[in-house]
């Protein structure tokens, strides 16, 4: 019986965590233009079959949660898929809900299983939440469809790097989705005029800093750089952090934080001289959503943002858009961010293998290299980059590569249990210092101590 008092004070702390959420995103942006529909190449269906649920035989309808996170026609682009995957099986109706962001996504969901109603059947939800997911006992794991579909046949064919957000206690709980990574986007053209190669962009942190100065005008009408400050300040924080050598986080340890190390000190200093003592960045909290408008306007002449703004940055620039990876003192870094897609727990027993029929159309190869074309998220499955879609695509816009080939510097995203309130605790501390309000090495010890406080109560 304490043992069940336990397991229930876990998961309702779980649950009012996730009540916590504020707007969390792992890629977010202003609204486009709407434009015509994407091009949609067949998807696979070669996959081996799922594991057949009560009733799969007859029509069954699915509920599919999605938030959106980049600007773009994003609408536009799922109901296309769905359209393709119903003509591919009859039997199967899917209703897509454009569930807001990330976070109000998490909270339609948690209230409707507090509530005791039926939630979703699929959704796309941030990779990093699978700790809070999985104590609030809210998902169900994918392992046997996956032994279905080849195992590890399958699973090798995805993205390392965005696969890794997927297994705890050896299972797997989601499938890659819309995934993305920081890149630097830079106006090349603006580098033309400031005397630096256009194909050269910063590979530490001290060619960034100084390729900043050369970019920035003294009466603030152009800055050399411009990085997002508020909503999620940890995340492109981890840039310079992994760059730097460290992160932190230690991959598959969900219960402890590296919030105050040296690497992730100086990282911090870094990144808050751009405002403070090199004056090539704009002072104060900087909102993401302006990043994309000030870079295309041509007030910034590098940003951080998301892989996934690529396809609206290029559609309105004017100018040439050079795409590269954020950097630190020794080099390259970045972690990885973005959505997963997850099977809800709960569901009707012969909604599940229709849910993965689903799963499985969305995650394929074909509709993986159409998401990325329309969108900028990076294709999660390898094999998306040999369809012809991609190698045309990339043949015209070598830029779409770029989040693909650096995969092999992005590391894994602050996430933890407890999430929403850890991720909260380093973007304050990030915002404290970037704002001059706090020291950098007070900021994240008392980081720290929060973090450490809180994770306690919870095993890896």
């Amino acid at each position: 019986m304490k043992h069940d008092s336990r397991a229930w004070a876990r998961q309702s702390l779980a649950w009012l965590t996730i009540l916590g959420l504020v707007a969390m995103i792992a890629a977010c942006g202003n609204a486009a233009p709407t434009v015509a529909p994407p091009t949609l190449a067949a998807a696979a269906t070669s996959a081996p079959a799922a594991p057949t649920a009560s009733g799969n035989d007859n029509p069954v309808t699915l509920t599919f949660f999605y938030p959106v996170a980049v600007p773009g026609p994003i609408t536009q682009i799922i109901d296309g898929y769905i359209e393709k995957f119903q003509a591919q099986n009859p039997n199967i109706k899917v209703n897509a809900v454009l569930s807001g962001g990330y976070g109000d996504t998490m909270t339609k969901i948690q209230t409707t299983i507090k509530g005791g109603g039926t939630p979703p059947d699929v959704a796309v939800l941030l990779a990093s939440d699978l700790y809070s997911l999985t104590d609030a006992n809210a998902i169900q794991p994918l392992d046997e469809y996956v032994k279905a579909a080849g195992g590890d046949a399958f699973t090798s064919d995805f993205q390392p790097a965005f696969l890794a957000n997927s297994s705890y206690q050896g299972s797997i709980w989601s499938l890659p989705f819309q995934r993305s990574t920081p890149v630097l986007y830079y106006n090349k053209d603006l580098y033309q005029a400031a005397g630096l190669d256009p194909d050269k962009p910063p590979t530490t942190y001290q060619e960034l800093v100084d390729y900043a100065k050369k970019l920035t005008k003294p009466d603030g009408s152009q800055w050399g750089i411009e990085i997002s400050s508020d909503g999620i300040p940890y995340w492109l924080f981890q840039s310079f952090v992994i760059g730097n050598g460290g992160n932190v986080v230690t991959p598959g340890v969900a219960n402890k934080v590296n919030f105050n190390g040296p690497e992730v000190v100086s990282a911090l200093q870094d990144q808050a001289a751009l405002a403070l003592t090199e004056k090539v960045e704009p002072p104060g909290i900087l909102a993401w959503a302006n990043m994309p408008t000030d870079f295309v306007n041509g007030k910034a002449a590098m940003i951080y943002h998301s892989s996934g703004s690529l396809a609206n940055i290029l559609k309105q620039a004017k100018f040439q858009v050079g795409v590269s990876f954020p950097v630190g003192e020794k080099g390259y870094g970045a972690p990885t961010g973005g959505g997963n897609l997850y099977m809800l727990k709960g569901i009707p027993a012969e909604h599940q293998a229709a849910a993965w029929k689903f799963i499985q159309f969305m995650t394929s190869p074909e509709i993986q290299a159409d998401w990325s074309k329309n969108t900028g998220y990076i294709a999660s499955r390898k094999s998306a980059y040999d369809t012809q879609l991609m190698k045309d695509y990339i043949a015209q816009t070598p830029q779409a590569a770029v989040g693909r080939d650096f995969l092999k510097y992005a590391q894994a995203e602050l996430s933890t249990h407890n999430n929403a309130q850890i991720q909260k605790i380093l973007g304050d501390a990030v915002q404290a210092v970037l704002t001059g309000k706090a020291e950098a090495q007070q900021s994240l010890d008392n980081a720290q101590k929060q973090a450490d406080q809180l994770l306690s109560q919870f095993p890896n």
